[in-house]
């Protein structure tokens, strides 16, 4: 069984606040609150976008109370302290029973949810964890279960999405929201639900969704083809896009992370798109082969050596000891290559996870 908040072994922050006064006016004028998390990724453009939208996606697929119980399983079945406090403390706002909380938490068969909701909670936590992969079999039973193939690219979406938060929160062992943990415990949730739908902005006016060409043209392109027509396809793009156009580590460096994730949770689809990208930046099979069986390559600045086998070690962890690994990395690194570093280990985690709507 996954751990409980009170198991979970959390150190100090490895990276260090650092406002950024323009980025927080903006998250504010979005309606948002500025989290711990944004305090610390505000310097690298997509990686700030990229967690606003994991915490302010709102999908269309399933109510917002069943979301929130996702986004709860999917964190716990990561271990990050720091999400799964955040999002245990939203049930509360919601309303959702102390009791009941625990039930979800220690996995237990609910009687309050129908077969349908049963289906998609068990899909959260099979796809967080990935001890292996969902693949076709558990798409058909989310299809069984009365899901559409659109909900389920969504739901698919939000839970990789919610991998990729949690991964950020986690290397950097951004520090909980206590205040936030704290008032939802109390009778303050009350004022704190009031307060969130009176300040609730309208939504922003609908942008238009990349075409088909466009959707699939970037890197990793073909595994956002099965959210054509969603929000999600945007948000998605944007941040593979951004991680791919940014400068702190070398693109080597980014797609061969890309390739040890997907080998390690053994994604066809990624593997081979991380390979035609390799070959692009002038790398043989053989040498790509050799890159991924030692975790180590040449190709890459000394100060990158440390990357690939620190990546392979992003997919399965306990938390105290990646958020030590990640500390030494960054020693190598500095704060900045750093920050972007942990931006891609969790991206292409996310990105391998939301592939398994390709099987």
């Amino acid at each position: 069984m996954a751990m409980l908040l009170s198991e979970i072994q959390w150190s100090d922050p490895v990276l260090p606040a650092s406002p950024n006064a323009e980025w927080e006016a903006e998250l504010k004028r979005r309606g948002a609150q500025v989290l711990e998390v944004d305090r610390r990724v505000a310097s690298i453009p997509w990686l700030r976008e990229a967690a606003y939208h994991a915490t302010n996606y709102m999908p269309a697929a399933v109510p917002e109370r069943l979301h929130r119980m996702g986004s709860m399983v999917t964190a716990q079945e990561n271990a990050c302290r720091y999400c799964y406090g955040a999002n245990r403390a939203f049930m509360k706002v919601l309303g959702y029973r102390e009791s009941f909380i625990q039930q979800v938490e220690r996995d237990v068969l609910l009687a309050e949810l129908d077969e349908k909701q049963r289906a998609y909670i068990a899909f959260c936590r099979r796809l967080a964890r990935s001890k292996p992969r969902p693949a076709a079999a558990e798409r058909a039973a989310l299809l069984a279960s009365g899901y559409t193939p659109t909900q389920v690219g969504e739901i698919a979406f939000a839970i990789s999405f919610g991998c990729f938060y949690n991964r950020v929160s986690t290397l950097m062992a951004c520090p909980p929201e206590q205040k936030f943990e704290r008032m939802a415990a109390g009778p303050m949730r009350w004022v704190i639900a009031i307060a969130m739908r009176v300040m609730k902005k309208p939504d922003a006016p609908a942008q238009a969704l990349p075409d088909a060409a466009a959707l699939t043209g970037g890197p990793f392109g073909g595994v956002l083809a099965p959210l054509a027509g969603l929000r999600a396809a945007g948000i998605m793009k944007a941040a593979l896009d951004g991680a791919f156009e940014s400068g702190e580590l070398s693109r080597t460096a980014k797609v061969l992370m890309f390739a040890v994730v997907g080998r390690t949770l053994g994604c066809p689809h990624c593997q081979a798109e991380a390979i035609r990208l390799l070959e692009g930046e002038g790398l043989g099979r053989d040498e790509i082969e050799n890159a991924l069986g030692t975790l180590h390559s040449p190709r890459l600045p000394q100060r990158e050596d440390g990357l690939l086998s620190w990546a392979r070690d992003t997919v399965y962890y306990e938390p105290s000891s990646i958020q030590q690994k990640t500390r030494a990395l960054g020693a190598e690194l500095g704060p900045a290559a750093l920050l972007e570093a942990i931006g891609v280990a969790a991206l292409a985690n996310g990105t391998v996870r939301l592939a398994m709507l390709l099987e």
